[in-house]
């Protein structure tokens, strides 16, 4: 009997499903089906693959209640989450690139340079197989994503699901089975043999959505055999509230960004400096909103329960640490007493840099405040983390808030708000330092997902031999100089010095 994972609901610690813990042959085979289905999925039109991606949208919304079920089941989170931050944010990612992504990918002139003579340009082309490990927080979200925008770019994909969340894989390889394209998305379940046979099984590249230790163990993979791989990992996010900043609405926002999903975000606001001044009202302020979240499994909370033990263990640990190094637990800090992974919301002040919840990725229902002197302060401790993900900043001064964000080491700035900077399909994702490597949504992640070629073309037939060829001309070099004092010299930095003046 081939061996199988057993997938729980944490909100009750009951057995789901059994599904299987595929092998190397497997995962081969299911590449290699990909692999068939490449050439003619690469060579179709960007405007067949996009009413395709637009039938499987269709199938989504057929499906929805389904789907949501599934994703409740085996994540623990309230059906709004589901709805809002899957379902629908899938949903807005193939309408972007439905609308966007032929343009992204049009070939693009360039200027030729000395070159006058010859017609430059850039095309894109499909890589080939991508391989996808996604993560357990937002199974659908973040395996749709990577696999839709790939799909656009002329790929197929092979996915490999959490093990922790693997039948929300499943029913995302069923809405893309039941049409002529069906194998150009297979998907492979298991754990991390299966991820790291997926790495090394000679797809054309990897994305992986997950921790920043094992996305380090996925690029050492990859490297064996030189493929790319798109990294998006972790987060330590901070959030900056400056003295003038509206208290209601930060307040709010912190709570809502600290403890959807019951924190499991990569994007959550895991740490909060407040300007001194403020800071004992923006507290009463955060306790109160944090007083008031729903949380319960009747499917009409706020929020729901975590997802995986060994999550649940590190915020427990880090609460540990923290107090243990002189923080206060304003609020929360325990588990609950029931069966299930149930945390609740947790407000920690003085706190700083010595503890683990204030410098390591906690992923969990915890929000650390800590006090400042200004501005400044704030965000050099803002930037001082291995992690630069997401980032927030929250004041009445427009001008502040604009050069804030300039000023913070983050892949992503929201300004008077935060997390949502992802909603927005256009803007580019992704993360510096420990966070990750290359970016999806937006122009820049379809490119993601293709070659980009130069190709040096004529603007007419030639006529001529190229004055660069054999037999080179006797005065080539001082022809040489003349063009570039023409070219480069002091008259043409002064023709380029009006050009910018007009």
């Amino acid at each position: 009997m081939s061996p199988s994972i057993e997938t729980r609901d944490p909100r009750t610690d009951t057995v789901i499903a059994l599904v299987p813990e595929m092998s190397p042959n497997e995962v081969a085979a299911a590449v290699g089906r990909a692999r068939a289905a490449s050439a003619r999925w690469a060579g179709s039109s960007f405007e067949d693959r996009r009413r395709h991606l637009l039938r499987v949208r269709d199938r989504l919304l057929d499906s929805a209640e389904s789907l949501v079920e599934t994703i409740c089941a085996e994540t623990g989170k309230q059906p709004s989450e589901a709805v809002t931050t899957e379902l629908m944010a899938v949903c807005e990612t193939i309408e972007w690139y439905a609308r966007n992504g032929a343009a992204a990918l049009r070939p693009v002139p360039v200027a030729p340079g000395t070159m006058f003579h010859k017609r430059p340009w850039k095309e894109y082309s499909p890589l080939g197989v991508v391989g996808v490990i996604s993560p357990w927080n937002y199974p659908f979200t973040l395996s749709m994503t990577p696999l839709v925008t790939a799909l656009f770019a002329g790929n197929t994909v092979v996915l490999k699901p959490s093990e922790v969340t693997p039948t929300v894989g499943l029913a995302i390889g069923e809405l893309f089975a039941t049409d002529e394209h069906g194998d150009i998305v297979q998907v492979v379940t298991g754990g991390g043999a299966t991820g790291e046979a997926l790495v090394r099984s000679g797809v054309d590249k990897i994305v992986f959505t997950g921790s920043a230790a094992t996305g380090k163990r996925v690029m050492r993979a990859a490297s064996d055999t030189l493929t790319p791989v798109l990294l998006e990992l972790g987060g330590k996010d901070p959030m900056i509230v400056a003295a003038d900043a509206d208290l209601d609405r930060a307040a709010k926002g912190a709570v809502w960004g600290a403890f959807q999903n019951s924190g499991q975000t990569c994007m959550s606001v895991e740490r909060v400096y407040v300007e001194r001044s403020v800071h004992d009202e923006f507290l009463e302020r955060v306790l109160s909103e944090t007083r008031r979240i729903r949380q319960d499994d009747s499917g009409s909370g706020d929020i729901g329960s975590m997802t995986f033990a060994p999550q649940l263990e590190k915020v427990t640990a880090h609460l540990a640490d923290a107090v243990a190094r002189g923080a206060t637990v304003a609020l929360g800090g325990n588990r609950l007493d029931r069966a299930g992974l149930w945390f609740e919301p947790t407000v920690l002040t003085d706190v700083d840099h010595s503890m683990s919840v204030m410098t390591e990725e906690t992923f969990g229902p915890v929000l650390p405040m800590m006090a400042v002197s200004d501005i400044d302060e704030a965000v050099r401790l803002a930037n001082d983390s291995q992690y630069g993900l997401n980032s927030s900043v929250w004041t009445r001064d427009r001008a502040l808030g604009e050069q804030v964000a300039t000023r913070l080491e983050a892949g992503n700035v929201c300004i008077n708000d935060c997390i949502v900077s992802y909603a927005v399909t256009g803007l580019p994702f992704g993360g510096v330092k420990e966070s990750g490597m290359g970016r999806v949504h937006g122009s820049e992640g379809l490119r993601e997902f293709s070659h980009v070629k130069a190709v040096l073309g004529q603007k007419k037939l030639p006529s001529m031999r190229e004055p660069w060829w054999f037999p080179v001309p006797v005065h080539m070099d001082r022809l040489g100089i003349a063009t570039m004092r023409l070219r480069f010299g002091r008259s043409a930095s002064t023709r380029l010095k009006g050009l910018r003046r007009n």
